[in-house]
């Protein structure tokens, strides 16, 4: 079985090919070379001389000939197009190394190398792209961000055919997130250049840390509370004062190894100390993995409302470890799977047809298909719009469906509920809101509830009095002055924001949950 790479011209097909093939020992065809060695002739003169479709054929003849002979297989921008060819590779491991159109017109100038591209480089481009760009996504086993160094590229695809999973995060400060098991103790590979390493845990992952500190250099060893109380003021000034005890310069690192909470605090810290340091993110919960640890928010909690004071600081790379979900207490992986769940109603419908019990067995194949899935809704919706921005389009509060509620319920109990369940009802919530515009009918709220309840996570809730629901709710972070914002869907898969809504309506679609 050959690795095939697939991209657009200008991609690095033949550079990345020729890296990869020398990391795994193997031998290296790219089919252009391949044509032009057979015929003598370049490609830019075959296409002139003897025009498109005869290149095709040569194409054809030489992918047929190298595929499953050359360990690396780098295909002409174009081959992939070829029904036959799309057949050829099938059984193979197929990478589509993305880049953007912008840089890939840098890359490729006007050099006139490239027969396709003469003219207008980038609208020649861009319109390759949006021919090619759905082939690539569907004939490909993994997309890998072709804009990193070389050597970084590599090490993606090496993961994938490792069976580590690898999202890109595009953004500001572009990051991968791994999903694999026993990938933990290879985070010094995001740690390059640093010579103090600041690991940030709760004291239950403390025999986890000790190991972890053998793996990253220079490592001193931060407690932190466990939980929410982990999030407060105080001890973040603990953990600055603790990264200043052991020297840390600009140069240096934080890691977050835990659950959500110690994820957020101490990227918080590190987003702050010295005016931001490297942080890498090491989740060791369900909910974690899905969320808090991916899309660059952090922050702690005041006594007014949760996460109110933080930051947009996005990691230098995500770890999910599988192996640190081994044991974890079933509550928390239901609480977790809420978040995933969430990522299925509103952007990839495909979660909510995974049995619930493979979503809820962490050891399995549809639990890591759900999380990855998960992971990526977010990696695309925090790309769009890190720090909420977004003008004209739903954005990143499409992220904070079932939350308005959700969080209003964590603090009226005192954050005595776990996260997922609160957003568990706050979705249930939102649906029964949406249902009252209008917006969806009942089946899908019914949907709701059946699924969140063959979870085990609840989708009723009583607790405290509307009135004070109500005014915890006013706190949301979507609010604008006094107006509520909130998120609803208008189909699975579909959001959008809704300001303003009828009080009435708000306290009828509470009482339907229970309230």
């Amino acid at each position: 079985m050959s690795v095939v790479l697939i991209g657009l011209p200008a991609s690095g097909k033949t550079t990345i090919g020729e890296a990869l093939a020398a990391r795994l020992g193997v031998d290296f065809a790219d089919t252009d070379q391949v044509v032009e060695a057979r015929t003598g002739r370049l490609v830019r003169e075959i296409f002139a001389e003897s025009g498109e479709a005869a290149f095709r054929a040569l194409e054809e003849a030489a992918a047929r000939d190298v595929l499953g002979r050359a360990g690396v297989v780098s295909l002409g921008g174009g081959a992939i197009m070829n029904p036959a060819i799309r057949e050829l590779v099938c059984g193979h491991s197929v990478v589509w190394l993305d880049v953007s159109v912008t840089t890939l017109t840098r890359r490729a100038g006007m050099t006139g190398l490239r027969p396709l591209l003469l003219g207008d480089v980038r609208e020649r481009l861009t319109a390759l792209a949006g021919e090619r760009t759905p082939v690539y996504a569907a004939a490909a086993g993994c997309r890998v961000d072709a804009e990193q160094p070389v050597d970084a590229v590599v090490g993606a695809i090496l993961d994938y055919l490792g069976g580590v999973r690898v999202i890109p995060v595009a953004g500001e400060r572009p990051y991968n997130v791994r999903i694999g098991r026993g990938i933990a103790d290879r985070i010094a590979e995001s740690l390059a250049g640093v010579t103090t390493t600041a690991i940030i845990h709760p004291p239950v992952l403390a025999p986890a840390a000790a190991r972890l500190r053998d793996a990253v250099p220079g490592a001193t060893l931060i407690e932190v509370a466990d939980g929410e109380p982990a999030k407060t003021v105080d001890q973040l000034g603990t953990v600055w004062r603790a990264l200043a005890g052991a020297g840390l310069t600009r140069s240096d690192a934080v890691v977050g190894l835990g659950g959500g909470t110690t994820t957020d605090l101490a990227g918080f810290a590190a987003a702050t100390y010295l005016r931001g340091i490297r942080f890498v993110n090491v989740p060791t919960t369900v909910l974690a993995m899905a969320d808090a640890a991916v899309g660059g928010k952090t922050g702690i909690n005041l006594p007014e409302g949760k996460n109110l004071a933080g930051a947009f600081w996005e990691p230098a790379a995500t770890w999910c470890d599988l192996a640190l979900l081994d044991g974890l207490p079933a509550d928390q992986v239901r609480s977790g799977v809420a978040e995933i769940v969430k990522a299925g109603f509103i952007a990839d419908p495909a979660i909510l047809d995974i049995e619930p019990g493979a979503l809820l067995d962490t050891g399995g194949a549809g639990f890591a298909d759900a999380l990855g899935r998960a992971i990526a809704v977010k990696a695309g919706v925090v790309a769009a719009d890190l720090r909420e921005e977004a003008v004209g389009s739903v954005g990143r509060a499409a992220l904070n469906y079932g939350h308005t509620l959700g969080h209003a319920i964590e603090q009226v109990e005192g954050y005595t509920w776990a996260h997922g369940y609160a957003v568990s009802v706050g979705m249930v919530y939102a649906a029964e809101v949406a249902a009252r515009l209008g917006l969806i009918g009942p089946d899908l709220v019914d949907r709701h509830r059946t699924l969140l309840g063959a979870l085990g996570l609840p989708v009723t809730y009583a607790g405290a009095p509307w009135d004070e629901v109500r005014s915890a709710m006013a706190r949301d972070k979507k609010a604008r002055g006094t107006t509520l914002r909130l998120v609803l869907l208008d189909g699975v898969g579909s959001v959008r924001v809704v300001p303003g809504v009828d009080e009435a309506v708000l306290r009828a679609s509470y009482d339907a949950i229970g309230g």
